[in-house]
């Protein structure tokens, strides 16, 4: 090596000392490898990095060497090594948790002006080992030390639902679920049903359940495996801490247990908000169905009475509205519902957490199949019947794992048929006027595919990406096409629906006054009124006072007619 390369080397380069450049440079091309999505080629990291191609081949050497990273012969780019998640390990083993939540547990009491606490399992219970509160006139008695029934407080609920399966279960089955009000769940098949739709919502709430007037809202701390070792929660009086309140509180706890895990990354349908657009007061959007959904789902037009029909994945609820008087009713659900699609028969077909399911006009559920029965921690999203009332619908992991989702359809006799497999998040679909083309929506790939469609025989044929969106765009959630064949799919945390042509070709834009529209169908008296779904979970206080209509369903007039929604033919 030559004394002019040495001296590169050696000398100083944005303010790190002599001598350090090797491992600032090491460290960044770690952080670069990290930050791909799969394994990171050579010509990235150079671009990424800017160093020239010998002094980057010498720091990957090193790197592969000292095992932080390794070489993919498959496709020639490079991953993460298994040092760094022996560290990662040693991080977590020594992990200080009532030191690192002690500034939330701060923060939150400040904001809030409620007690705050930290907790954890502990011999099958909740051990609180810190609480913080502002002075109030009236006070929580302070916790600390203490052991609270993991079923009847928010924080135990919010630690088992994020338990891996098998682990809730032997924690379940060793329970004796004490009644201590008239709120308490002391049903294990109900109180699981709770915890999933907790584990989907990421926070758990509980009102009067170990205490007539305690309330509390809790989230979990999760390490790097995506495991609870903790929860974080505020508590109070149930006066000053109703149902709303505990609701809208959920994002701030599940911020502060991020934090406090050092964890700054979001679920996949989870990214971080965008501020509000500049041009959403358009005078051709309407809130006509005022509403605080947790997350508004599968909207479906009844041009018989004129009605829209949608879910509320997270209340559990399915909901009736006329957009004419703004009034809505609801049949309350007992567990994750992804959508409801009337029948010809009369009531719902329901795609829910346990299976395929028929809900009578009183609230009574038959169970018509449950194709994924071997995959007890996955829910059914979004579905759509097609031109000959066969629904179309598609599964994802409750935790979001990539790859465990897939795409069903279901025939009117009840019979089922895996069409897709290996889904990461599966929603929106629809499809193109002539019934020729099919489109199905991985909301974790972010990408809308279009296949090839057989009415007759109801098969899809060669996959291929119809639209991809860009992160800085939002996520594509539920869609529908219209009667010229444009597609239309809302963007979560994108503020927006876009429409695309039939190409793929993006063709206009239209923001919303709310960051998380989540499905859209047409309707009205002519059918070109786009209604649209949102939702208001994850969405901080100061996010919903800057989008107060979330959970609402807006309407767009479009001069554009969809295509009708199809009933289920059973």
């Amino acid at each position: 090596m030559s004394d002019a390369k040495n001296n590169e080397d050696d000398a100083e380069i944005g303010g790190i000392p002599p001598g350090m450049q090797a491992l600032s440079r090491g460290l960044r091309i770690l952080d670069l490898i990290s930050e791909g999505e799969g394994s990171v080629r050579f010509t990235a990291l150079q671009e990424g990095s800017g160093l020239p191609k010998g002094t980057l081949h010498r720091i990957l050497q090193t790197l592969v060497e000292e095992r932080y990273a390794t070489f993919d012969e498959r496709d020639q780019g490079y991953r993460l090594g298994a040092r760094p998640f022996q560290l990662a390990h040693r991080v977590w083993d020594q992990f200080d948790l009532r030191g690192a939540a002690e500034p939330e547990l701060l923060r939150l009491a400040e904001e809030s002006s409620e007690a705050t606490r930290l907790g954890l399992l502990d011999g099958g219970m909740i051990l609180y080992i810190d609480q913080r509160e502002k002075h109030r006139q009236v006070r929580i008695a302070n916790g600390i030390g203490s052991r609270a029934a993991i079923h009847a407080t928010a924080l135990g609920k919010a630690i088992a639902a994020h338990l891996p399966e098998a682990d809730r279960r032997r924690l379940l089955s060793a329970q004796d679920l004490q009644v201590y009000t008239d709120h308490t769940i002391v049903s294990k098949g109900d109180l699981d049903q709770q915890l999933n739709i907790i584990k989907a919502r990421g926070y758990a709430i509980s009102i009067g359940e170990q205490h007539e007037d305690i309330s509390a809202v809790a989230a979990p701390i999760l390490d790097h495996r995506a495991r609870p070792i903790g929860a974080i929660g505020i508590v109070g009086p149930s006066y000053r801490l109703n149902a709303d309140r505990l609701h809208a509180l959920g994002r701030d706890v599940i911020e502060a247990a991020r934090r406090i895990a050092g964890n700054i990354g979001e679920l996949a349908m989870s990214i971080a908000v965008g501020p509000r657009p500049l041009d959403t007061g358009r005078e051709d959007i309407r809130c006509v169905l005022p509403g605080e959904d947790f997350l508004g789902e599968g909207p479906f037009w009844s041009t018989a009475d004129q009605r829209l029909h949608w879910v509320d994945i997270l209340a559990p609820r399915v909901i009736t509205g006329d957009p004419e008087t703004g009034e809505r009713s609801f049949l309350p659900m007992s567990e994750l519902v992804g959508v409801a699609v009337p029948k010809v028969s009369g009531g719902f077909v329901c795609a829910t957490e346990t299976g395929i399911k028929s809900l009578s006009a009183d609230g009574t559920l038959t169970t018509l199949a449950d194709p994924e029965a071997e995959r007890p921690d996955n829910r059914f999203n979004d579905g759509k019947c097609d031109a000959r009332g066969r629904l179309w619908v598609g599964t994802l992991a409750i935790n979001t794992e990539p790859g465990r989702g897939a795409l069903w359809r279901v025939d009117p006799d009840g019979a089922v048929t895996r069409m897709a497999d290996r889904i990461h998040i599966s929603n929106g679909l629809g499809w193109s006027p002539d019934n020729r083309t099919f489109y199905f929506t991985d909301s974790g790939k972010r990408t809308i595919y279009a296949y090839d469609f057989d009415l007759e025989a109801g098969e899809i044929a060669n996959r291929r990406v119809f639209a991809e969106i860009a992160a800085h765009d939002g996520v594509p959630d539920g869609l529908t096409v219209d009667a010229e064949g444009f597609v239309w799919t809302a963007l979560w945390d994108g503020w927006s629906v876009q429409r695309f042509a039939p190409d793929g070709r993006p063709e206009r834009r239209i923001t919303l006054p709310v960051p998380r529209p989540t499905s859209c169908t047409f309707g009205g008296k002519d059918m070109t009124t786009l209604f649209v779904t949102t939702a208001r979970i994850r969405l901080s206080t100061r996010q919903l006072s800057d989008a107060p209509l979330s959970g609402s369903v807006l309407a767009i007039n479009t001069e554009i007619k969809g295509q009708p929604d199809r009933p289920f033919a059973g």
